[in-house]
């Protein structure tokens, strides 16, 4: 190992309540090195995570950083102590300019110790030069796509000029060429010293940057060691204690009767002319990169987002614009793309949250009781295999794929005839990839009607009937299963249809 350790953690607990999140965990973190640190969710990565940050004290053990056993005891102490986190999920204020998110603590004063907003928004220019992207600085936060908000999360964090930097899901909705451009940044980083944690369920993303490597199972430490020696067979073995089956459970279905009828869907500067039909048992992809449109068809289709023209019907019945309402009462579900801001109440309990789409039904002469929410939520919670403390707890208590198990369970307890998933596994380790793949497939069994959304092509491969390739707003390439490849979407969604 190289030199000494900049930061070392030694034999650290922590437990919520009855629940040990985690336990008498060991490793270090070296500079000039990229560490992995990986786990299905709930193995308590996350928790390492904020105990770097400062958001939680250990129980037990210790944190060191240049050898010395440190507290932090606040996120600015961890800042102070030259350690950045970058989060999975972002947490830009809204309100406030994409330069303001970025200086927030360290805002460059001028004369009569105020705001030097011209300074302010130069640094932040400065920033995305070097991660090589265009955002203005001075727009708002709010309305930016969730792969800007992560490379305004990206900037914040080099702007600190920190020598820790902690990766949780990074790259989760960058593109390809973002991605690599991210891993151009970081190498930059290691280059100059830094150490780098970099938590990831993407195995090409962990060789392609890592040298190390730490597994985490159930809370516990399972072994840290040099990428090279490791296959991602046997890191998959050590993350969930068994061999995985299949990652694509894909069930051969033969399609049914049209469910979903979509017809010349438009919204001005958004997408145009979008036409396509999902049959009963049968799985439909929307491919393309990032900004193609997908999510906001889907939207669309589902009454959140407004349509200039077009029409959509599920079994005939034409749907409303602007009600998912008369949508869900069509039998039409959205588990959306970012399962905090629209899939959840983040401060709501487990139980409230699952059974939200189903409150009426489950309401008798008006009032909600509490054993029947009690009595579905368990029964989902259960069936999605969902890792939690008590149904009362809010479920901003989750690890991400669990609170993604309970935006599915949500939705799955209407029986919906048609089921849209817009990045179903975004963030998700690989053990629970397989169940949710097992899920939508054993749905489509059923004679569900799937459309999902990816910017994953092996997820798109592996699950789908038929692929939908999106570019610049239009529907450029239909594929059946026997014919999509890597290639023939990726040529189709950067615009050389000719090759397909």
């Amino acid at each position: 190992m190289p030199g000494e350790a900049l930061v070392e953690l030694r034999a650290v607990s922590k437990s919520f309540g009855a629940v040990a999140a985690v336990r008498d965990v060991s490793f270090g973190l070296y500079g000039g090195e990229a560490h992995a640190l990986v786990g299905e969710n709930g193995a308590g990565k996350s928790t390492i995570v904020k105990m770097l940050a400062g958001v939680h004290r250990p129980d037990t053990g210790t944190i060191e950083i240049d050898g010395r056993p440190v507290t932090l005891g606040s996120p600015a102490e961890a800042r102070a102590a030259g350690i950045a986190v970058i989060y999975q999920e972002p947490t830009l204020f809204p309100d406030l300019s994409v330069a303001e998110n970025i200086a927030m603590g360290r805002h460059p004063l001028g004369r009569f110790n105020a705001i030097d907003r011209a300074a302010m928004n130069e640094q932040a220019e400065q920033l995305f030069r070097r991660l090589g992207v265009v955002i203005d600085p001075a727009r708002p936060a709010r309305g930016l796509s969730i792969a800007d908000q992560q490379l305004v999360e990206i900037a914040k964090a080099l702007s600190a000029e920190a020598w820790v930097v902690v990766m949780d899901e990074p790259t989760a909705a960058l593109t390809g060429v973002e991605v690599e451009r991210l891993f151009a940044v970081a190498r930059s980083l290691k280059q100059d010293g830094a150490a780098l944690v970099f938590i990831s369920h993407r195995f090409e993303e962990i060789t392609a940057l890592c040298e190390r490597v730490t597994i985490m199972r159930d809370g516990r430490h399972v072994s840290t060691d040099p990428l090279a020696e490791l296959s991602v067979d046997e890191m998959v073995r050590r993350m969930v204690g068994r061999d995985l089956d299949a990652l694509f459970p894909k069930q051969d279905v033969e399609p049914g009767a049209v469910v979903l009828t979509v017809e010349g869907l438009s919204r001005e500067g958004t997408f145009q002319d979008i036409s396509f039909e999902v049959r009963a048992g049968e799985i439909v992809a929307l491919a393309g990169l990032v900004g193609s449109g997908r999510s906001e068809v889907v939207q669309s289709i589902f009454g959140v987002d407004p349509r200039d023209a077009g029409t959509v019907e599920v079994v005939g019945r034409r749907l409303p614009p602007g009600s998912p309402r008369k949508a869900m009462a069509a039998g039409v579900a959205l588990v959306p793309e970012d399962r905090r801001q629209q899939g959840l109440v983040m401060d709501l309990s487990i139980e409230r949250n699952v059974t939200l789409a189903r409150s009426r039904k489950l309401a008798r002469f008006g009032f909600l009781f509490g054993s029947s929410e009690r009595k579905q939520a368990t029964e989902w919670t259960e069936r999605l295999k969902t890792k939690y403390g008590r149904l009362s707890d809010d479920v901003s208590t989750l690890s991400g794929g669990n609170q993604q198990k309970v935006v599915l369970a949500k939705w799955l307890s209407m029986a919906p005839r048609v089921l849209i998933v817009d990045e179903p596994t975004r963030g998700i380790d690989v053990g629970t990839k397989a169940e949710v793949h097992r899920l939508m497939s054993g749905l489509a069994a059923e004679g569900v009607a799937v459309l999902m959304v990816s910017s994953e092509l092996p997820e798109v491969l592996g699950m789908a009937d038929r692929v939908l390739v999106m570019r610049e707003g239009r529907l450029v390439a239909e594929l059946p299963r026997a014919e999509a490849t890597e290639e023939s979407i990726m040529f189709a969604a950067t615009g050389q249809e000719a090759r397909v």
